[in-house]
C-alpha cells in the first residue's frame, strides 16, 4: 500500500462516524489527525483547541492547578468542539477530532458527541520522545506544565477505553496505519 492513497476500506465506511484523537502536547496528535482526516473521501479535521483560542478577553489557560473557572472553560471548548463534529457527521462528513482530552474529563467529552459510531485513539508516546519532540517545535504548547507531569495524568487519571497506541517509534504513517487496521476492534466505542 503506499502511503498517499486513501485506504479504501475508510472510503467505503458504511456511515460517517467520528475519530477522537487524543494525548499529550507533542504527542503527534496534529500530523495524526490530519493525515487520518486525508483518508476519508468526505472527512473533517476539526482542531478542538481552536474552541479555546476564539476566546478573546478572559481565556484561561489550562494549568496544573486546575479551578473551578479553568474546568468550566475547558469543557466548554469540549462541548463545543462535540456539537460541531456532530453537526459535521449529519452533513455526512466523517470528523477526526484532535485535542487534548485526558484525566477523567475523557468520559465527559465522550458524553457530549452524540454521533456513532465513534472512535478514541489514544497517542501516548514515551515520555522522553514526546520531550524531544517538543524541543524541535517550533511552538511550544507545555506552558506551567512538564512533559512527565501531563504525562502522569494521561496515564494515571485517564481511563483505558479506545486504542492506546505507543507511537514512539512509529513515523506518522505507520501511526494512521495502525489505527485504520484495528480501529474498528480496538478504538470503537459502543
Amino acid at each position: 500500500m503506499k502511503w498517499g492513497r486513501r485506504n479504501e476500506r475508510a472510503m467505503t465506511m458504511e456511515r460517517p462516524g467520528i475519530y477522537l484523537v487524543t494525548g499529550i502536547m507533542a504527542s503527534g496528535k496534529s500530523t495524526v489527525a490530519q493525515l487520518l482526516s486525508e483518508r476519508f473521501e468526505k472527512s473533517v479535521h476539526l482542531r478542538g483547541d481552536l474552541f479555546r483560542r476564539m476566546i478573546v478577553n478572559n481565556r484561561k489557560e489550562i494549568n496544573p492547578n486546575l479551578g473551578k473557572v479553568e474546568a468550566d472553560q475547558l469543557l466548554l471548548r469540549y462541548r463545543l468542539a462535540a456539537q460541531a463534529a456532530d453537526t459535521y457527521v449529519q452533513a455526512g462528513f466523517t470528523v477526526v477530532v484532535q485535542d487534548v482530552v485526558i484525566g477523567p474529563m475523557l468520559l465527559d467529552f465522550i458524553s457530549y458527541i452524540h454521533s456513532r459510531p465513534l472512535y478514541v485513539v489514544v497517542l501516548c508516546p514515551n515520555p522522553t520522545v514526546v520531550a524531544r519532540r517538543e524541543e524541535a517545535r517550533s511552538k511550544k504548547g507545555y506552558g506551567n506544565w512538564t512533559v512527565e507531569a501531563l504525562d502522569a495524568v494521561l496515564r494515571n487519571e485517564t481511563p483505558r477505553i479506545g486504542m492506546w497506541l505507543d507511537s514512539s517509534e512509529w513515523t506518522p504513517e505507520q501511526t494512521v496505519a495502525e489505527i485504520m487496521a484495528k480501529s474498528h476492534k480496538e478504538a470503537l466505542l459502543k
